[in-house]
């Protein structure tokens, strides 16, 4: 069965949530109110529901198609099952129809109103026999870098909420003043990180590499091709490290080479869906990112904030560099 996927988010509120595992009240009762005006066919009931900006989004007539179709597609809901609430207030749902089971995102305003709807087919997270690296890895580059996003948490790092990334570094090069950029910022060559050599973390073989994506004016992105110039390396433990943004025409290694930790990779870019010239780096399961589950990333030996750490996965603002 083929669903078209539905996303309405339209409101910023100032409303504050911590992830949660218990369902709050006010979502159980427009979940209840959802759930019965659905399966009785009350698409107008429905459309009462939504906050003023997403009903402007969905007009009634709108409204009606959508969740027509919808019944249509999948049926009546069987079973709503809470999953839990993320800190931006949308709350996931494992739902039950008729004829399949889908993930329901939904978000409420201040006054219980729905600005948020997404619906997709479901499917639960895979089982992952390693949470963690079990290769040894040194850092990517020589010099000191500084952690733009790392972490477990959406503030400290935004890839947590997609799968393969979710474990994911963006790192630049900063001066004195935490800038990562000279002069006024508008070339790439303004920028620190830009140029600079990437080494391999360890050994491998080299499975995948992309190398002919420009590199865009800072400020400007590339959504065609999200990570750009790309390089992904297999492991001796079987773990695929995914590098991305080289700059264009940089990488120096083929597909199918086979690696020593240490040895040159390319150089830093601004390719890809990038605004600036930094290093994403990340590792997971398999070389297929639409599939794959990212690992939490350890360095063996590292110096972090002047600092000499072992065995340690960086987070946000650490400075970092090889010891």
């Amino acid at each position: 069965m083929k669903l078209v996927l539905y996303v309405l988010i339209t409101i910023t509120f100032m409303m504050s949530f911590t992830p949660a595992q218990v369902e709050p009240d006010h979502y159980k009762s427009v979940l209840k109110a959802f759930v019965q005006n659905y399966n009785n066919d009350q698409f107008e009931s429905i459309f009462s529901m939504f906050a003023t900006d997403m009903q402007k989004a969905l007009p009634l007539e709108k409204t009606k198609v959508f969740f027509a179709g919808l019944h249509a597609q999948a049926g009546k809901i069987q079973e709503c099952k809470f999953i839990d609430i993320d800190q931006g207030g949308t709350a996931s749902y494992e739902t039950k129809f008729d004829k399949g089971v889908f993930l329901l995102n939904v978000t409420l305003s201040e006054d219980s109103k729905i600005n948020g709807f997404y619906i997709k087919p479901y499917q639960a997270k895979p089982a992952i026999s390693n949470t963690r690296n079990f290769t040894k890895l040194s850092l990517p580059f020589k010099e000191e870098w500084t952690v733009i996003w790392g972490g477990e948490t959406k503030e400290l790092n935004y890839h947590v909420e997609h799968l393969a990334q979710k474990n994911a570094f963006d790192m630049v090069i900063t001066d004195q003043d935490g800038k990562s950029f000279r002069n006024d910022g508008e070339k790439n060559e303004d920028y620190y990180a830009f140029g600079k050599e990437l080494i391999a973390p360890c050994a491998g073989k080299v499975v995948m590499v992309v190398d002919g994506i420009k590199d865009n004016t800072p400020g400007e992105l590339n959504p065609i091709y999200i990570p750009g110039n790309t390089l992904v390396i297999k492991s001796g433990e079987n773990e695929f490290l995914f590098f991305a943004h080289f700059k264009q025409h940089s990488i120096r290694v083929k597909e199918g080479q086979t690696v020593k930790k240490g040895e040159l990779l390319g150089l830093c870019g601004n390719s890809g869906n990038s605004s600036e010239a930094h290093l994403h780096f990340h590792i997971q399961n398999e070389e297929n990112m639409t599939r794959a589950i990212g690992i939490k990333c350890y360095f063996e030996e590292l110096i972090v904030n002047g600092k000499t750490m072992k065995d340690y996965s960086p987070i946000q603002k650490d400075k970092i560099r090889s010891k």
